[in-house]
């Protein structure tokens, strides 16, 4: 049995959630608009401000969990849309917010651009720290990670970007003899 699949969905107030016949589901809310199509298997029942997933056979147990956390991540978008912090350690390393691009110094002979999308928003907090926010959490999450795959950061210092909060794992260097 599925415990994350049999949660019971709670749609806050002034969230809009409307399902169709082929399980095409749209999400409206303050911060914008989502939809996603899920599998014809999970049957989504709505009733009132509570939505209840249910599925027709044991073959898609493990989308179940899956939809649900899906489904839930698009109403809590909505609403209160989703963040990730990155900050860059090491002498030298900066972001620099240029309109909708993204200039890295990160230890190259070149400034990396990255070109940010649309839908996600980038707040430059400092030199070395910068927010990302949308209302899309696979989106926002992805962005992160492309940024941080320009520098990951490394064990013997711990230079390089990393999420906001994240502990790198130091190693000990070479020892002499």
């Amino acid at each position: 049995m599925s415990r994350i699949g049999n949660r019971i969905i709670t749609v806050p107030e002034g969230v809009d959630v409307k399902v169709e016949n082929d399980n095409l589901v749209t999400v409206k809310g303050p911060k914008g608009e989502l939809t996603n199509k899920f599998n014809k298997d999970i049957i989504i029942k709505q009733d009132g401000n509570t939505i209840v997933l249910e599925r027709k056979n044991e073959s898609v147990k493990a989308l179940h969990g899956t939809t649900n956390a899906l489904l839930s991540n698009m109403i809590k978008g909505v609403s209160t849309g989703f963040e990730k912090g990155l900050e860059m350690v090491g002498v030298g390393y900066r972001f620099n917010l240029k309109g909708k691009n993204l200039e890295i110094s990160a230890g190259f002979s070149h400034p990396v651009v990255v070109e940010i999308p649309e839908d996600i928003n980038v707040e430059q907090i400092s030199n070395t720290e910068i927010k990302l926010s949308g209302i899309d959490k696979q989106k926002v999450n992805a962005m992160a990670s492309k940024i941080r795959d320009w520098r990951r950061p490394e064990p013997y210092k711990g230079k390089g970007i990393r999420y906001k909060g994240e502990h790198v794992r130091h190693k000990e260097g070479k020892k002499a003899s």
